[in-house]
Protein backbone atom coordinates (compact mmCIF):
# COMPACT_ATOMS: atom_id res chain seq x y z
CA UNK A 1 0.00 0.00 0.00
CA UNK A 2 1.57 3.30 -1.03
CA UNK A 3 2.47 5.58 1.84
CA UNK A 4 0.92 9.03 1.92
CA UNK A 5 2.13 12.10 3.70
CA UNK A 6 0.34 15.24 4.71
CA UNK A 7 3.24 17.66 4.83
CA UNK A 8 3.15 21.16 3.44
CA UNK A 9 5.97 20.41 1.03
CA UNK A 10 3.55 18.15 -0.89
CA UNK A 11 1.39 21.18 -1.71
CA UNK A 12 1.80 23.09 -4.95
CA UNK A 13 3.33 26.55 -4.44
CA UNK A 14 0.77 29.36 -4.34
CA UNK A 15 0.79 31.71 -7.31
CA UNK A 16 1.29 35.40 -6.46
CA UNK A 17 -1.87 37.49 -6.86
CA UNK A 18 -1.71 41.27 -6.93
CA UNK A 19 -3.67 43.30 -4.41
CA UNK A 20 -5.29 45.26 -7.25
CA UNK A 21 -6.67 42.09 -8.80
CA UNK A 22 -8.04 40.92 -5.44
CA UNK A 23 -9.71 44.30 -4.94
CA UNK A 24 -11.44 43.90 -8.31
CA UNK A 25 -12.53 40.33 -7.64
CA UNK A 26 -13.63 40.88 -4.05
CA UNK A 27 -14.93 44.45 -3.67
CA UNK A 28 -16.63 43.65 -0.37
CA UNK A 29 -18.19 40.89 1.78
CA UNK A 30 -19.44 37.83 -0.13
CA UNK A 31 -22.24 35.46 0.63
CA UNK A 32 -21.50 31.72 0.17
CA UNK A 33 -23.50 31.78 -3.06
CA UNK A 34 -21.59 34.80 -4.36
CA UNK A 35 -18.29 33.17 -3.46
CA UNK A 36 -19.29 29.99 -5.33
CA UNK A 37 -20.29 32.03 -8.39
CA UNK A 38 -17.03 34.00 -8.27
CA UNK A 39 -14.94 30.86 -7.88
CA UNK A 40 -16.60 29.06 -10.78
CA UNK A 41 -16.34 32.13 -12.96
CA UNK A 42 -12.66 32.47 -12.16
CA UNK A 43 -12.05 28.81 -12.92
CA UNK A 44 -13.89 29.16 -16.22
CA UNK A 45 -11.83 32.22 -17.14
CA UNK A 46 -8.52 30.56 -16.27
CA UNK A 47 -9.37 27.36 -18.15
CA UNK A 48 -10.44 29.27 -21.26
CA UNK A 49 -7.34 31.47 -21.13
CA UNK A 50 -5.12 28.36 -20.83
CA UNK A 51 -6.89 26.71 -23.79
CA UNK A 52 -6.46 29.88 -25.79
CA UNK A 53 -2.74 29.89 -24.99
CA UNK A 54 -2.52 26.29 -26.18
CA UNK A 55 -4.09 27.25 -29.50
CA UNK A 56 -1.72 30.23 -29.87
CA UNK A 57 1.23 27.89 -29.34
CA UNK A 58 -0.24 25.38 -31.80
CA UNK A 59 -0.73 28.03 -34.50
CA UNK A 60 2.81 29.31 -33.95
CA UNK A 61 4.17 25.80 -34.37
CA UNK A 62 2.26 25.37 -37.61
CA UNK A 63 3.86 28.55 -39.00
CA UNK A 64 7.35 27.14 -38.53
CA UNK A 65 9.55 26.82 -41.64
CA UNK A 66 8.29 24.03 -43.89
CA UNK A 67 4.86 23.81 -42.19
CA UNK A 68 1.65 24.31 -44.21
CA UNK A 69 0.28 27.87 -44.07
CA UNK A 70 -3.20 29.31 -43.79
CA UNK A 71 -4.43 27.84 -40.50
CA UNK A 72 -5.96 30.32 -38.04
CA UNK A 73 -8.50 30.65 -35.22
CA UNK A 74 -12.02 29.61 -36.07
CA UNK A 75 -14.26 30.58 -33.17
CA UNK A 76 -15.14 28.36 -30.20
CA UNK A 77 -17.15 25.28 -29.36
CA UNK A 78 -19.25 25.14 -26.17
CA UNK A 79 -18.44 22.27 -23.84
CA UNK A 80 -19.55 21.39 -20.30
CA UNK A 81 -16.76 19.94 -18.18
CA UNK A 82 -17.24 18.25 -14.81
CA UNK A 83 -14.79 19.49 -12.21
CA UNK A 84 -14.39 18.70 -8.52
CA UNK A 85 -16.40 21.88 -7.77
CA UNK A 86 -19.20 21.08 -10.20
CA UNK A 87 -20.00 21.61 -13.88
CA UNK A 88 -18.27 24.44 -15.78
CA UNK A 89 -19.45 25.64 -19.19
CA UNK A 90 -16.42 26.38 -21.39
CA UNK A 91 -15.89 27.93 -24.79
CA UNK A 92 -13.14 25.76 -26.27
CA UNK A 93 -11.21 27.50 -29.10
CA UNK A 94 -10.82 25.73 -32.42
CA UNK A 95 -8.70 26.20 -35.55
CA UNK A 96 -9.73 26.24 -39.17
CA UNK A 97 -7.84 23.09 -40.20
CA UNK A 98 -9.07 21.05 -37.22
CA UNK A 99 -5.55 19.99 -36.21
CA UNK A 100 -5.68 21.55 -32.72
CA UNK A 101 -5.68 18.91 -29.96
CA UNK A 102 -6.04 20.54 -26.49
CA UNK A 103 -3.87 18.96 -23.81
CA UNK A 104 -5.49 20.52 -20.74
CA UNK A 105 -8.88 19.05 -21.62
CA UNK A 106 -8.82 16.63 -24.54
CA UNK A 107 -11.36 16.69 -27.35
CA UNK A 108 -13.40 13.83 -25.98
CA UNK A 109 -12.86 14.49 -22.28
CA UNK A 110 -15.76 15.69 -20.16
CA UNK A 111 -14.10 15.57 -16.77
CA UNK A 112 -11.35 17.75 -15.38
CA UNK A 113 -8.61 16.64 -12.99
CA UNK A 114 -10.06 16.02 -9.54
CA UNK A 115 -13.60 14.99 -10.47
CA UNK A 116 -12.74 11.29 -10.83
CA UNK A 117 -10.76 11.45 -7.59
CA UNK A 118 -13.80 12.82 -5.78
CA UNK A 119 -15.97 9.93 -7.03
CA UNK A 120 -13.35 7.39 -6.00
CA UNK A 121 -13.00 9.00 -2.56
CA UNK A 122 -16.76 8.76 -2.01
CA UNK A 123 -16.76 5.15 -3.22
CA UNK A 124 -13.86 4.29 -0.89
CA UNK A 125 -15.92 5.46 2.08
CA UNK A 126 -18.60 2.90 1.38
CA UNK A 127 -21.13 4.98 -0.57
CA UNK A 128 -23.06 3.04 -3.19
CA UNK A 129 -23.24 4.13 -6.82
CA UNK A 130 -26.76 5.52 -6.29
CA UNK A 131 -25.68 7.38 -3.16
CA UNK A 132 -22.76 8.98 -5.01
CA UNK A 133 -25.12 9.96 -7.83
CA UNK A 134 -27.45 11.66 -5.33
CA UNK A 135 -24.58 13.36 -3.53
CA UNK A 136 -23.15 14.88 -6.73
CA UNK A 137 -26.60 16.07 -7.75
CA UNK A 138 -27.30 17.66 -4.38
CA UNK A 139 -23.89 19.22 -3.72
CA UNK A 140 -22.76 20.23 -7.21
CA UNK A 141 -25.92 20.18 -9.34
CA UNK A 142 -24.18 17.63 -11.58
CA UNK A 143 -26.23 14.80 -13.07
CA UNK A 144 -24.19 11.69 -13.80
CA UNK A 145 -25.38 8.19 -14.58
CA UNK A 146 -24.71 5.14 -12.41
CA UNK A 147 -22.86 3.59 -15.36
CA UNK A 148 -20.57 6.62 -15.48
CA UNK A 149 -19.72 6.27 -11.77
CA UNK A 150 -19.08 2.55 -12.20
CA UNK A 151 -16.78 3.25 -15.14
CA UNK A 152 -14.75 5.75 -13.10
CA UNK A 153 -14.36 3.32 -10.20
CA UNK A 154 -13.45 0.48 -12.59
CA UNK A 155 -10.25 2.36 -13.43
CA UNK A 156 -9.06 1.42 -9.93
CA UNK A 157 -8.74 -2.26 -10.86
CA UNK A 158 -5.46 -1.66 -12.71
CA UNK A 159 -4.03 -0.11 -9.53
CA UNK A 160 -5.32 -3.07 -7.50
CA UNK A 161 -3.57 -5.51 -9.84
CA UNK A 162 -0.30 -3.56 -9.60
CA UNK A 163 -0.59 -3.42 -5.80
CA UNK A 164 -1.36 -7.13 -5.49
CA UNK A 165 1.74 -8.02 -7.53
CA UNK A 166 4.19 -5.44 -6.14
CA UNK A 167 7.54 -6.65 -4.75
CA UNK A 168 7.66 -7.34 -1.01
CA UNK A 169 10.38 -7.37 1.64
CA UNK A 170 12.58 -10.51 1.82
CA UNK A 171 11.91 -10.85 5.57
CA UNK A 172 8.85 -10.28 7.73
CA UNK A 173 9.44 -11.10 11.41
CA UNK A 174 5.68 -11.31 12.06
CA UNK A 175 2.73 -11.71 9.69
CA UNK A 176 -0.88 -11.72 10.91
CA UNK A 177 -3.43 -13.65 8.86
CA UNK A 178 -7.14 -13.12 9.37
CA UNK A 179 -10.44 -13.17 7.48
CA UNK A 180 -13.75 -11.35 7.34
CA UNK A 181 -16.95 -12.42 5.59
CA UNK A 182 -18.67 -10.61 2.74
CA UNK A 183 -21.68 -11.46 0.58
CA UNK A 184 -20.93 -11.75 -3.15
CA UNK A 185 -23.22 -12.76 -6.00
CA UNK A 186 -21.98 -15.73 -7.98
CA UNK A 187 -23.92 -17.80 -10.53
CA UNK A 188 -27.13 -15.90 -9.67
CA UNK A 189 -26.75 -16.87 -5.99
CA UNK A 190 -25.51 -14.65 -3.17
CA UNK A 191 -22.78 -16.53 -1.33
CA UNK A 192 -20.79 -15.88 1.83
CA UNK A 193 -17.15 -15.56 0.90
CA UNK A 194 -14.09 -14.92 3.01
CA UNK A 195 -11.71 -12.03 2.40
CA UNK A 196 -8.30 -13.02 3.71
CA UNK A 197 -5.81 -10.34 4.69
CA UNK A 198 -2.12 -10.63 5.47
CA UNK A 199 -0.64 -7.86 7.60
CA UNK A 200 3.15 -7.96 7.76
CA UNK A 201 5.44 -6.29 10.26
CA UNK A 202 8.71 -5.30 8.61
CA UNK A 203 12.09 -5.66 10.27
CA UNK A 204 12.00 -1.96 11.22
CA UNK A 205 8.63 -2.39 12.95
CA UNK A 206 6.48 -0.64 10.34
CA UNK A 207 3.42 -2.41 8.94
CA UNK A 208 1.94 -3.07 5.53
CA UNK A 209 -0.90 -5.10 4.05
CA UNK A 210 0.78 -7.76 1.93
CA UNK A 211 -2.34 -8.68 0.00
CA UNK A 212 -6.00 -9.63 0.06
CA UNK A 213 -7.59 -12.75 -1.37
CA UNK A 214 -11.26 -13.70 -1.80
CA UNK A 215 -12.22 -17.35 -1.57
CA UNK A 216 -15.40 -19.24 -0.76
CA UNK A 217 -13.64 -22.19 0.85
CA UNK A 218 -10.27 -22.31 2.53
CA UNK A 219 -7.85 -25.19 2.74
CA UNK A 220 -4.25 -26.23 2.21
CA UNK A 221 -4.54 -25.84 -1.58
CA UNK A 222 -5.75 -22.24 -1.29
CA UNK A 223 -3.10 -21.29 1.26
CA UNK A 224 -0.38 -22.96 -0.77
CA UNK A 225 -1.32 -20.63 -3.65
CA UNK A 226 -1.15 -17.62 -1.31
CA UNK A 227 2.26 -18.49 0.10
CA UNK A 228 3.70 -19.33 -3.31
CA UNK A 229 2.49 -15.92 -4.48
CA UNK A 230 4.21 -14.20 -1.55
CA UNK A 231 7.37 -16.15 -2.32
CA UNK A 232 7.23 -15.11 -5.97
CA UNK A 233 6.89 -11.47 -4.90
CA UNK A 234 10.14 -11.64 -2.94
CA UNK A 235 9.32 -12.92 0.55
CA UNK A 236 12.08 -15.33 1.53
CA UNK A 237 11.31 -15.83 5.22
CA UNK A 238 8.59 -15.29 7.82
CA UNK A 239 9.66 -15.82 11.41
CA UNK A 240 6.22 -16.06 13.04
CA UNK A 241 2.77 -16.40 11.44
CA UNK A 242 -0.08 -15.42 13.76
CA UNK A 243 -3.38 -17.02 12.67
CA UNK A 244 -6.92 -17.64 13.86
CA UNK A 245 -7.28 -21.35 13.23
CA UNK A 246 -7.45 -20.92 9.45
CA UNK A 247 -7.92 -24.35 7.92
CA UNK A 248 -4.94 -25.71 6.02
CA UNK A 249 -2.71 -22.69 6.68
CA UNK A 250 -0.21 -24.44 8.95
CA UNK A 251 0.35 -27.26 6.45
CA UNK A 252 0.74 -24.90 3.49
CA UNK A 253 3.11 -22.45 5.17
CA UNK A 254 5.24 -25.37 6.32
CA UNK A 255 5.70 -26.34 2.67
CA UNK A 256 6.74 -22.91 1.41
CA UNK A 257 8.36 -21.48 4.58
CA UNK A 258 9.39 -24.57 6.58
CA UNK A 259 11.15 -22.59 9.34
CA UNK A 260 8.13 -20.40 10.16
CA UNK A 261 6.56 -20.76 13.60
CA UNK A 262 2.75 -20.87 13.44
CA UNK A 263 1.15 -19.19 16.46
CA UNK A 264 -2.57 -19.18 17.23
CA UNK A 265 -3.87 -15.69 17.82
CA UNK A 266 -4.48 -15.49 21.56
CA UNK A 267 -6.97 -12.62 21.23
CA UNK A 268 -9.12 -14.64 18.84
CA UNK A 269 -8.89 -17.70 21.06
CA UNK A 270 -10.13 -15.69 24.04
CA UNK A 271 -12.93 -14.14 21.99
CA UNK A 272 -13.99 -17.52 20.61
CA UNK A 273 -14.02 -18.91 24.15
CA UNK A 274 -16.27 -16.12 25.40
CA UNK A 275 -18.73 -16.79 22.55
CA UNK A 276 -19.89 -19.79 24.59
CA UNK A 277 -20.44 -17.71 27.72
CA UNK A 278 -23.59 -15.86 28.82
CA UNK A 279 -23.23 -12.12 29.15
CA UNK A 280 -23.42 -12.07 32.96
CA UNK A 281 -20.56 -14.62 33.24
CA UNK A 282 -18.19 -13.17 30.65
CA UNK A 283 -16.07 -11.09 33.02
CA UNK A 284 -15.62 -13.95 35.47
CA UNK A 285 -14.79 -16.50 32.76
CA UNK A 286 -12.31 -14.09 31.13
CA UNK A 287 -10.55 -13.76 34.49
CA UNK A 288 -10.49 -17.57 34.87
CA UNK A 289 -8.89 -18.00 31.41
CA UNK A 290 -6.26 -15.30 31.95
CA UNK A 291 -3.80 -17.48 33.98
CA UNK A 292 -3.51 -19.80 30.95
CA UNK A 293 -2.10 -17.32 28.43
CA UNK A 294 -0.19 -15.22 30.98
CA UNK A 295 1.68 -18.23 32.38
CA UNK A 296 5.49 -17.86 32.36
CA UNK A 297 6.13 -21.32 30.87
CA UNK A 298 4.32 -23.96 28.83
CA UNK A 299 4.18 -26.28 31.85
CA UNK A 300 2.58 -23.55 33.96
CA UNK A 301 0.10 -22.81 31.17
CA UNK A 302 -0.84 -26.48 30.92
CA UNK A 303 -1.38 -26.61 34.68
CA UNK A 304 -3.57 -23.49 34.48
CA UNK A 305 -5.63 -25.11 31.71
CA UNK A 306 -6.08 -28.25 33.85
CA UNK A 307 -7.18 -26.06 36.77
CA UNK A 308 -9.70 -24.24 34.57
CA UNK A 309 -11.14 -27.54 33.32
CA UNK A 310 -11.56 -28.81 36.88
CA UNK A 311 -13.03 -25.54 38.11
CA UNK A 312 -16.66 -24.40 38.05
CA UNK A 313 -16.37 -22.40 34.81
CA UNK A 314 -14.67 -25.22 32.95
CA UNK A 315 -17.43 -27.55 34.05
CA UNK A 316 -20.24 -25.14 33.16
CA UNK A 317 -18.76 -24.20 29.78
CA UNK A 318 -17.19 -27.46 28.64
CA UNK A 319 -16.75 -26.40 24.96
CA UNK A 320 -14.07 -23.92 26.05
CA UNK A 321 -11.90 -26.79 27.24
CA UNK A 322 -12.06 -28.48 23.85
CA UNK A 323 -11.35 -25.23 22.05
CA UNK A 324 -8.07 -24.70 23.90
CA UNK A 325 -7.07 -28.37 23.69
CA UNK A 326 -7.56 -28.49 19.90
CA UNK A 327 -5.49 -25.35 19.41
CA UNK A 328 -2.85 -26.25 21.99
CA UNK A 329 -0.08 -27.27 19.56
CA UNK A 330 -0.17 -23.78 18.03
CA UNK A 331 -0.64 -22.04 21.38
CA UNK A 332 2.50 -23.45 23.00
CA UNK A 333 5.05 -21.55 20.84
CA UNK A 334 3.80 -18.41 22.58
CA UNK A 335 5.30 -19.55 25.90
CA UNK A 336 8.78 -19.97 24.43
CA UNK A 337 9.03 -16.25 23.70
CA UNK A 338 10.10 -13.55 26.17
CA UNK A 339 7.57 -10.88 27.25
CA UNK A 340 8.80 -8.39 24.62
CA UNK A 341 7.88 -10.74 21.76
CA UNK A 342 4.70 -11.95 23.45
CA UNK A 343 3.34 -8.40 23.52
CA UNK A 344 3.79 -8.13 19.76
CA UNK A 345 2.07 -11.48 19.13
CA UNK A 346 -0.73 -10.93 21.61
CA UNK A 347 -1.55 -7.36 20.62
CA UNK A 348 -3.37 -7.80 17.32
CA UNK A 349 -4.88 -4.34 17.46
CA UNK A 350 -3.45 -3.54 14.03
CA UNK A 351 -5.39 -6.13 12.06
CA UNK A 352 -8.37 -5.89 14.40
CA UNK A 353 -8.54 -2.16 13.74
CA UNK A 354 -8.33 -2.76 10.00
CA UNK A 355 -11.21 -5.24 10.10
CA UNK A 356 -13.35 -2.98 12.27
CA UNK A 357 -13.01 -0.12 9.80
CA UNK A 358 -13.61 -2.39 6.81
CA UNK A 359 -16.80 -3.74 8.40
CA UNK A 360 -18.09 -0.20 8.87
CA UNK A 361 -17.67 0.38 5.13
CA UNK A 362 -19.20 -2.87 3.87
CA UNK A 363 -22.05 -3.16 6.37
CA UNK A 364 -24.26 -0.86 4.28
CA UNK A 365 -23.87 -3.15 1.26
CA UNK A 366 -26.37 -5.96 0.93
CA UNK A 367 -23.95 -7.80 -1.30
CA UNK A 368 -21.39 -7.23 -4.04
CA UNK A 369 -22.16 -8.13 -7.66
CA UNK A 370 -18.72 -9.68 -8.28
CA UNK A 371 -15.43 -10.54 -6.59
CA UNK A 372 -13.86 -7.64 -8.48
CA UNK A 373 -16.37 -5.17 -7.05
CA UNK A 374 -15.60 -6.32 -3.51
CA UNK A 375 -11.85 -6.24 -4.13
CA UNK A 376 -12.08 -2.74 -5.56
CA UNK A 377 -13.91 -1.28 -2.57
CA UNK A 378 -11.79 -3.11 0.00
CA UNK A 379 -8.56 -1.96 -1.65
CA UNK A 380 -9.71 1.65 -1.73
CA UNK A 381 -10.66 1.40 1.93
CA UNK A 382 -7.31 -0.17 2.79
CA UNK A 383 -5.51 2.62 0.95
CA UNK A 384 -7.20 5.14 3.25
CA UNK A 385 -6.69 3.05 6.38
CA UNK A 386 -2.96 2.50 5.84
CA UNK A 387 -2.15 6.03 4.66
CA UNK A 388 -0.79 6.96 8.09
CA UNK A 389 1.19 3.77 8.75
CA UNK A 390 4.65 5.24 9.06
CA UNK A 391 5.51 4.54 12.68
CA UNK A 392 6.98 1.35 14.07
CA UNK A 393 4.75 -1.02 16.01
CA UNK A 394 4.55 -0.26 19.72
CA UNK A 395 7.26 -2.01 21.83
CA UNK A 396 9.07 -2.98 18.63
CA UNK A 397 12.58 -1.97 19.73
CA UNK A 398 12.53 -4.36 22.67
CA UNK A 399 11.11 -7.14 20.50
CA UNK A 400 13.66 -6.38 17.78
CA UNK A 401 16.52 -7.03 20.21
CA UNK A 402 14.94 -10.35 21.17
CA UNK A 403 14.49 -11.35 17.53
CA UNK A 404 18.17 -10.61 16.92
CA UNK A 405 19.04 -13.17 19.61
CA UNK A 406 16.35 -15.79 18.99
CA UNK A 407 16.78 -15.74 15.19
CA UNK A 408 20.41 -14.69 14.95
CA UNK A 409 20.99 -16.14 11.45
CA UNK A 410 17.58 -15.19 9.98
CA UNK A 411 16.85 -11.77 11.44
CA UNK A 412 18.87 -9.06 9.71
CA UNK A 413 17.12 -5.66 9.59
CA UNK A 414 19.80 -4.13 7.36
CA UNK A 415 19.15 -6.74 4.65
CA UNK A 416 15.35 -6.58 4.94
Amino acid sequence: MPRKTNTTKDLAPALPVSQELLDQLVPGPLTPAQFETLFRGLKKAVLERALGAELTHHLGTEQAPGAPRGNHRNGTTPKTVLTDEGAVRLEVPRDRSGTFEPQLIGKHERRFTGFDDKIIALYARGMTVREIQGYLSEMYAVEVSPDFISTVSEAVLAEVTAWQSRPLEPLYPVVFFDALRVKIREDAVVRNKAVYLALGVRADGTREILGLWIEQTEGAKFWLKVFNELRTRGVMDVLIAVVDGLKGLAEAIGTVFPQTTVQTCIVHLIRNSLDYVSWKDRQAVAAAIRPIYTAPTEAAAHAALDAFEAGPWGTKYAPIRGLWRRAWNHVTPFFAFPPEVRRILYTTNAIESVHMRLRKIIKTRGHFPTDEAATKLLWLALRNITAGWSRATRDWKAAMNQFAILYAERFNPSVA
